[in-house]
């Protein structure tokens, strides 16, 4: 992979409680059967479709990205590539006649072929889904001008999945919600969320579960409403979410007994010789409101969010060998986080 600066490694808009932002283009070509009703013949032809309509043609976007054939990957590699939230599980476990695109700060990855042909994602640190969306959008244009998506002019961009019908846009927020989780206003936000075109889902979206306080917060309607409003109507909803989460932390930092927890933290994580990717979730839970709210010094959200990123297991595996067991990932993530937090201290 690229040794250039990614997306994750700087600070964004409201980053204390927004990690990033997502946007998702569903699209399809006229002309060809989705993706699962596809011959490998027609899956090759899409992908080659795909790829030079980006980076064979003018755009100034061409030289930003690489085209990659998913099944010249290795199990580990796709993995890594799914952990960091670039191709979806699915992708990953069948890459069979899948290709994708991938911007060398990683900030923009289009997956050919997983449930429709076209599968657009803009990510960007903290707060800026009208940013995302206009990346998106430019891509978006750059491809059909010569692919040509099918579209409806009732129903909009046509999708594999019915629930993607309309615009084709999933536009997303990953917070970190850990006052909200521990005082029960979670449970009262995802309860609402129906009633205004969202939902919340754990860190990998659908059917996942959350770690580290981490929630995936989506627009759940895309027919009849335009990608304007949709924007506007989870910008709003985010905001409201901060707004509580903020409200919830006030409480939780003036206890002397979660000050102790994030102090705990960062004493285990300078000085662990062994640590487990479930047991660096908690720690990293503590730790981002540690730094976000100024009791821990030494550290940026950015930073913290690349070391996050750099201990995952199949990242481990990816940059220190295939056969690294469950013992020695641990060891390793240890060895990682102890001089990632060397220089840092308490306020």
């Amino acid at each position: 992979m690229s040794e250039n600066k990614k997306w994750y490694e700087s600070d964004g808009e409201r980053s204390d409680v927004v990690i990033s932002t997502r946007i998702r283009l569903a699209r399809n070509l006229n002309g060809y059967p989705f993706p699962h009703l596809m011959n490998q013949a027609q899956k090759k032809e899409v992908n080659e479709k795909v790829r030079d309509a980006l980076i064979g043609g003018n755009s100034t976007l061409r030289d930003s990205f690489r085209y990659i054939e998913a099944e010249k990957l290795s199990p580990v590699e796709l993995a890594s590539l799914a952990g960091r939230h670039l191709i979806s599980p699915e992708f990953a476990n069948e890459p069979t006649g899948r290709a994708l695109l991938l911007m060398d700060d990683e900030s923009v990855c289009i997956m050919i072929n997983e449930e429709d042909h076209v599968r657009i994602q803009v990510m960007g640190s903290g707060m800026q889904l009208e940013k995302a969306y206009d990346l998106a959008d430019k891509i978006d244009t750059i491809l059909d001008e010569t692919l040509n998506f099918a579209f409806d002019e009732e129903l909009g961009y046509l999708t594999a999945c019915p629930t993607n019908l309309g615009t084709g846009m999933r536009a997303s927020v990953m917070l970190h919600l850990p006052a909200s989780e521990a005082d029960g206003t979670l449970r009262r936000i995802a309860a609402s969320l129906g009633k205004v075109g969202a939902t919340i889902r754990g860190s990998y979206g659908e059917g996942s579960q959350s770690t580290g306080a981490m929630y995936q917060i989506s627009n759940q309607v895309t027919l009849g409403i335009s990608e304007k409003d949709t924007l506007s109507n989870l910008t709003d909803i985010t905001n409201q979410i901060i707004s509580l989460e903020k409200k919830s932390r006030e409480q939780l930092l003036a206890s002397e007994s979660y000050q102790d927890t994030v102090w705990r933290a960062l004493g285990i994580l300078k000085t662990a010789r062994v640590m487990s990717s479930s047991e660096f979730a908690g720690l990293y839970s503590a730790l981002r409101v540690g730094v976000a709210e100024g009791l821990v010094n030494g550290m940026t959200l950015g930073q913290l969010s690349e070391a996050y990123e750099s201990v995952q297991p199949a990242r481990l595996m990816e940059q220190y060998g295939n056969e690294l067991n469950s013992a020695q990932r641990d060891k390793k993530r240890a060895e990682i986080l102890r001089a990632v937090f060397k220089n840092t201290d308490i306020a």
